[in-house]
C-alpha cells in the first residue's frame, strides 16, 4: 500500500527541523516542528492546519513568527501541539507584539500542551488581540492527539533535559479491491 501522505523536509539535514506533510485529499497540511520556514511558499503555509512541536529550543520554534505573519489576515484556525510549558511559550511570543491594527482579522490559534495525564489547552484569537483564553483539559488515550478517519497522530514523552515530545503520524490500512477482476474470478 502506498501512502497518501506527501512528506518532505523543509530544510536540508543541517538546517532547522521542520517536516511538512501534505494531505492532498484534504487540501491541507501538517507540520512537525517549526524551524526556519522561509523556504515554504505562502500557498503551502496557508494549508497548514496542525503543527506538532517537539520542544521549544530556538531551532524547533523559530518559524512560529513567520507562520503567524503569513496566516494573520486569513480566516483560519491553527492548532499547535507541544510539551508542558508550551502554552506559556506561545503566549510569550504573542505578547511580544502590538495588536492595535488587526481589526477584522479572524485568525484563531488553539494551543495543546501535552502532559502525562491530560492535554491542557488555551485559545488565542486575533479579534481579542490574542489574549489567552483557557479551555477545558482533554484526555490523551494512548497518547493520541489527533484522530481523524484519514490519519492519526500519537505522541510519546522524551528526555531532552527539558520536556520533549516525539510524534508518530499513522495512516489506516486500506485495501483496494478491483471489482472487475474479482467478478472475473
Amino acid at each position: 500500500m502506498s501512502s497518501s501522505f506527501r512528506p518532505f523536509l523543509v530544510n536540508d539535514l543541517f538546517g532547522d527541523p521542520a517536516l511538512y506533510v501534505g494531505l492532498p485529499w484534504a487540501r491541507r497540511a501538517l507540520l512537525f516542528d517549526l524551524g526556519d520556514l522561509s523556504t515554504l511558499s505562502a500557498g503551502r503555509l496557508l494549508k497548514i492546519s496542525d503543527v506538532f512541536v517537539s520542544h521549544a529550543h530556538v531551532d524547533h520554534f523559530v518559524g512560529f513568527d513567520y507562520l503567524l505573519r503569513v496566516l494573520l489576515g486569513r480566516p483560519k484556525a491553527l492548532r499547535l501541539y507541544g510539551p508542558p510549558g508550551f502554552v506559556e511559550h506561545v503566549d510569550g511570543k504573542l505578547r511580544g507584539y502590538a495588536w492595535n491594527l488587526v481589526d477584522g482579522y479572524s485568525l484563531s490559534i488553539e494551543v495543546h500542551e501535552v502532559h502525562p495525564d491530560c492535554v491542557r489547552r488555551a485559545r488565542f484569537a486575533c479579534p481579542q488581540s490574542f489574549q489567552r483564553e483557557e479551555m477545558p483539559d482533554l484526555p490523551t488515550p494512548g497518547g493520541v492527539l489527533v484522530s481523524e478517519p484519514e490519519f492519526r497522530v500519537r505522541c510519546a514523552r522524551l528526555d531532552h533535559r527539558i520536556p520533549c515530545l516525539a510524534f508518530a503520524l499513522e495512516e489506516p490500512v486500506r485495501l483496494n479491491v478491483d471489482k472487475a477482476r474479482l467478478d472475473e474470478l
